[in-house]
């Protein structure tokens, strides 16, 4: 139960203040702890980063998943992809991920992290094999750079509306930039 109240004390860190706001006395604070017992739990900033990537990833990979297997086409698989990545910006696990992501990280955080994202990426390369991309591990990969983008745009309180920026990135990864 602790290190369950530890990472969702991160989330809530990670979500306010970015990493620098990642601190073990803050954790402490959050939960009660003394300092020396989150060094129980966790040796490192970069262990309860990695402990988050393994708990909050799959989940959020989970619902992009179900969301695309909805769709009985390969533009409706994608446009789910899309669509669901960017509803998840206002869910703190997802708020502390782009925190995590955008943060300076050891080696082993940073890999967990492009790992993550690669078995996100994946998910996507069938539907864009299916629309005939000769290449769809790079289309996939580019797309991701789109939702990436539009993320960025609505977690800085961009002067669109993050519906705008949902509907245009849909139709960036369905139509390309002609529209």
């Amino acid at each position: 139960m602790q290190r369950a109240a530890l990472l969702d004390a991160a989330r809530a860190l990670l979500s306010e203040g970015g990493t620098e706001a990642l601190t073990f006395p803050a954790l402490a604070q959050r939960t009660g702890l003394a300092r020396s017992s989150v060094y129980e739990y966790f040796r490192s900033r970069a262990a309860v980063v990695e402990e988050l990537c393994a708990v909050d990833f799959p989940v959020w990979a989970a619902e992009v998943e179900t969301a695309m297997a909805e769709a009985e086409t390969a533009e409706g698989k994608i446009e789910a992809y899309v669509r669901q990545q960017l509803a998840l910006v206002g869910d703190r696990r997802h708020r502390a991920v782009v925190a995590i992501s955008a943060g300076e990280l050891d080696a082993g955080a940073r890999e967990k992290i492009r790992a993550a994202h690669g078995g996100l990426v994946a998910m996507v390369v069938e539907a864009l094999g299916a629309l005939g991309h000769e290449q769809p591990r790079l289309a996939a990969m580019l797309l991701q750079g789109v939702v990436d983008a539009a993320v960025r745009r609505i977690e800085l309180g961009a002067a669109e509306d993050p519906e705008q920026i949902t509907e245009a990135a849909v139709s960036m990864a369905l139509s390309g930039v002609g529209n």
